[in-house]
């Protein structure tokens, strides 16, 4: 055999990982054997498998990508078809916030790329009241995956979702059996089924499918594991910094996460190279280059959802505390589900062999030694508080506190593949690793997430594993079947992971739907909410509001420019200002609800308001239907003057009682608050208001904290959801106060809980002086408004002096100029955009920036400069070595060869 067939390919050593010579390789002294292993792993029949050229290789990797992604795509649709879940069924699979913030967002950004929205790339004017985008877009939508919105038509975004979430999980798998076959070589079926058992873990299926986000630092662990592979090598200095730059711009979240999980992977491989110390402080050196050059190129939208992220409303401080460890081992077996522990499920058969490494005696001392203590110690990282906070940037999560569990999924994984890269593990590895297994398992048996179908499941992937296992065994020590057996165990193995993993995805999401919030399928109510809004819709000229519908975010799903927003960058400084004002929120601040109220309508320029109710039951496998109502009301424009006020304005500022607060960014009194209001408690957490107000003023209650019904003498009980600090209630009113002025209002708590009021909590609006106050506001406000993209000028009467307040929160970002002045960062009036005037100024005009664009532009900048720079050399280098290359080879020709 040329001794040229027996060299690796370029960048890799004779021997990775000071691994022991496969039984291959001692083809020469054992011919029998060397048969049957090349007739098992289909190699040629008189070399090694391992010498095979480096193109066949890339043929044998692209076809366990292809098969990866086929395995993976299979058995995730089985799962949804399992379920009975959209788009295989007809259950709606929008729970928590794929329904609320996902699936808005997405809506909407399909309207940005097609040119349809209210705004552009760097604000949203269709939610909040005008809020950053591009912070959004960072967050939610940057992955490259995202763009196949624009495929789908408008009534189609739910299918859109899964699309998108489905080829997300299939890239993650495909690029997984690419990095196992790049660690080490192996069959190539065995790798694809191994890197469809990482996208399929237990995080995809109980985290990723409904943040599907986080699902591009799935994709990014193994993508930077290669980039990771490359710098130790020497290769590709260019691309590896690109692929960083493509994770972290995707969700730099997760790909924070992924990058530390490559970090150690690299350490690792580093520990167990055979190279030379100086050859592998090379490889890390390169590598840490490429992933700050990475993160330089997605500076500029990094730096903006990183500023973002400082002047969001802050949630509650969580203190991390770690699960129980047979909860921890629960979470290796099927079917098992739970957002408090970390989902670490990769299917039975994977995780059986990932557990013979430590016995494996085929394999080096040094790789078992260094792969096993890599995976024990991020298993306890899991659990310490320092490192969950190093896992997590510094900050304990609300809500799912395992979120970089698929970290320790990618590494199981490839402890299974370094296992039997070169074979079935040996007789005493199986034995050890089953009896680990068995042993995790019968400790998880106490367990609160194991599911009925957790054990025979775990039970029937284990036979088809035995199975498997049989028949190489059977191939390899008879020759009987040598190419049947191989094949069957193949296929027996598919089955055993695919199974389990359907299995398993099925039943979390039906579990999901018992257990959490959810929201119905977009359907007619949505469709025609849509349409009427559209009808409607006279922006900038006022604000169309669809009011509340069964999900979240609705402006962004049906249209409008309505106060809902939901979204982990929401300002402080806008719900701080809705909620001074009466308005509600869910999500412990993050996700402002819109407010039915006359006078923060007119704040606001909402000039017409949709209110609708379901037309029958709202289930989770119905296609919701409303009956809308809509109401015109004459408001000011969105840009008004106050002559009386002058900034800055000290002093002013908002108080505790919203009534009050809605009168002073009103300009105008308008409510009777009772001088005094007398309650009288019962039992049952029953209590009782009286007080006196005007006749026939409408009366409103402001109750935040209150969960249960309030009712006014005579009218039906209006319910309060209240529940602090996650839930605030917006103030609502009780009706219209009967002709004596007194007014009885009797409140029942949910669960005989005695009713938390404020201090004042009603407020009666007389509508006349309201009238009277946006009359003046319209007499006095712009006479013409023009919005283009992420600018707003507005055109004022003559003579205009105070102050223009603009109703759009002032968010971080807005630069404000009167007339030919220079824009300069804007003052605030309560919490709104204002710009002080002489009585010289005609129009006032604002442009938003979001923050750290400026700075993040000229990083990345800076990152593509030195990134060119590489590429210059490394094809100057290449041209350099060319001359030689041919002097060699003609060299060599003429000497006569052989």
């Amino acid at each position: 055999m040329p001794a040229a067939e027996t060299v690796p390919d370029r960048g890799e050593s004779a021997r990775v990982d000071g691994e022991r010579p496969a039984a291959a390789d001692t083809a020469r002294d054992h011919p029998r054997e060397q048969r049957l292993l090349t007739r098992t792993w289909r190699s040629l029949p008189t070399r090694s498998w391992r010498s095979l050229p480096t193109r066949a290789w890339r043929s044998f990797r692209a076809r366990a990508a292809v098969t990866a992604a086929l395995l993976t795509c299979l058995a995730l649709c089985l799962g949804s078809l399992i379920a009975g879940a959209h788009p295989f069924g007809s259950t709606t699979r929008n729970t928590v916030d794929l329904g609320q913030q996902y699936l808005p967002f997405h809506a909407h950004w399909r309207k940005v790329l097609l040119g349809q929205s209210d705004g552009d790339l760097f604000l949203n004017w269709n939610a909040g009241f005008g809020t950053n985008f591009l912070g959004d877009y960072g967050t939610y939508l940057s992955s490259p995956f995202d763009l196949l919105v624009v495929v789908f038509p408008a009534d189609r975004i739910e299918l859109a979702l899964y699309v998108i979430t489905a080829a997300k999980i299939t890239a993650a798998g495909a690029a997984m059996a690419v990095l196992l076959l790049r660690l080490r070589r192996g069959p190539w079926q065995v790798a694809a089924v191994l890197g469809a058992a990482y996208a399929l873990c237990g995080w995809t299926l109980n985290y990723g499918t409904t943040v599907p986000m986080w699902l591009d630092g799935l994709l990014a662990f193994p993508l930077l594991c290669l980039v990771g592979e490359w710098a130790r090598t020497g290769r590709r200095p260019v691309l590896g910094p690109l692929v960083v730059g493509l994770a972290w711009f995707a969700n730099f979240y997760t790909a924070y996460m992924a990058t530390l999980g490559a970090a150690i992977v690299l350490t690792v491989r580093l520990l167990t190279a055979d190279d030379p110390a100086r050859r592998r402080l090379a490889g890390l050196l390169r590598a840490a280059r490429s992933v700050l050059l990475g993160i330089g190129l997605a500076a500029p939208l990094v730096l903006v959802i990183y500023l973002a992220t400082k002047v969001a409303d802050p949630t509650p401080e969580v203190t991390f505390a770690p699960v129980a460890w047979t909860e921890v081992f629960a979470r290796l077996l099927p079917a098992t589900g739970s957002v408090a522990s970390p989902a670490l499920f990769i299917g039975t058969p994977a995780l059986a062999l990932a557990l013979t490494l430590p016995f494996n005696s085929a394999v080096a001392a040094r790789t078992r030694i260094a792969w096993t203590a890599a995976i024990v110690l991020v298993t306890l990282s899991l659990q310490w508080g320092p490192t969950h906070l190093l896992w997590h940037a510094g900050a304990s999560p609300n809500g799912i506190p395992y979120r970089q569990t698929f970290v320790l999924c990618g590494l199981l994984l490839i402890a299974a593949w370094l296992s039997t890269a070169r074979g079935l593990p040996p007789l005493p590895a199986l034995l050890g690793g089953l009896t680990v297994l068995a042993a995790l398992a019968l400790a998880a048996r106490g367990s609160l997430v194991v599911d009925r179908w957790t054990y025979p499941a775990f039970a029937a992937a284990l036979v088809l594993a035995a199975l498997a296992a049989l028949a190489v065994l059977l191939a390899r020590r008879y020759a009987v079947g040598a190419k049947v057996l191989p094949a069957l165990a193949v296929v027996l193995l598919v089955v055993a992971q695919a199974g389990e993993a359907a299995v398993t995805g099925g039943r979390i999401a039906e579990q999901d739907l018992a257990k959490v919030h959810w929201s119905p399928r977009v359907g007619p109510w949505q469709e025609e909410m849509a349409r009427r809004v559209a009808e409607k819709d006279a922006w900038p000229r006022h604000r169309t509001d669809p009011g509340e519908l069964p999900g979240g975010n609705d402006p962004l799903l049906v249209g409008g420019q309505g106060a809902e927003y939901y979204s982990s960058l929401t300002a402080e400084t806008y719900n701080r200002t809705l909620s001074a004002l009466g308005f509600g929120y869910w999500a412990k601040g993050r996700h402002p609800v819109t407010l039915d109220n006359p006078v923060t309508d007119a704040i606001f320029s909402v000039s017409t308001r949709m209110r609708s109710t379901p037309a029958a039951p709202v289930t989770t496998d119905t296609l919701p239907e409303g009956d809308i109502t809509v109401t015109d009301t004459p408001v000011p424009p969105l840009v008004t003057v106050r002559p009386d006020v002058r900034l800055p304005a000290r002093g002013t500022a908002f108080g505790d009682s919203p009534f009050a607060n809605q009168e002073l960014l009103l300009g105008s009194t308008v409510y009777t608050v009772p001088e005094r209001l007398d309650r009288t408690d019962g039992p049952g957490g029953v209590a009782t208001l009286t007080a006196s107000c005007p006749a026939g003023s409408g009366l409103w209650l402001w109750a935040p904290e209150f969960k249960g019904t309030a009712a006014l003498d005579g009218e039906q009980p209006v319910p309060f959801a209240g529940k602090a600090p996650s839930v605030q209630a917006p103030m609502q009113t009780l009706g219209a106060v009967p002709a004596s002025g007194a007014v009885r209002v009797e409140l029942r708590g949910d669960g005989g809980k005695r009713p938390a009021l404020p201090r004042r909590p009603v407020g009666c609006l007389d509508q006349k002086r309201l009238d009277t106050a946006v009359r003046q506001l319209t007499a006095n406000g712009a006479t013409d408004v023009r919005v283009s993209g992420h600018t707003l000028t507005a055109e004022l009467p003559a003579g205009s002096t105070g102050t223009a307040v603009i109703a759009v929160p002032r968010i971080s970002g807005w630069r404000c100029a009167a007339g030919d002045a220079a824009p300069a960062p804007a003052q605030r009036y309560l919490g709104l955009l204002a710009v002080p005037l002489d009585s010289t100024t005609t129009s006032v005009s604002c442009t938003f920036r979001p923050p750290g664009l400026r700075v993040g532009g000229a990083i990345g900048a800076l990152a593509l400069l030195v990134l060119l720079a590489l590429l210059v050399l490394g094809l100057r280098a290449r041209f350099a070595r060319r001359p030689a290359r041919v002097h060699l080879e003609s060299d060599s020709g003429s000497s006569g060869g052989t």
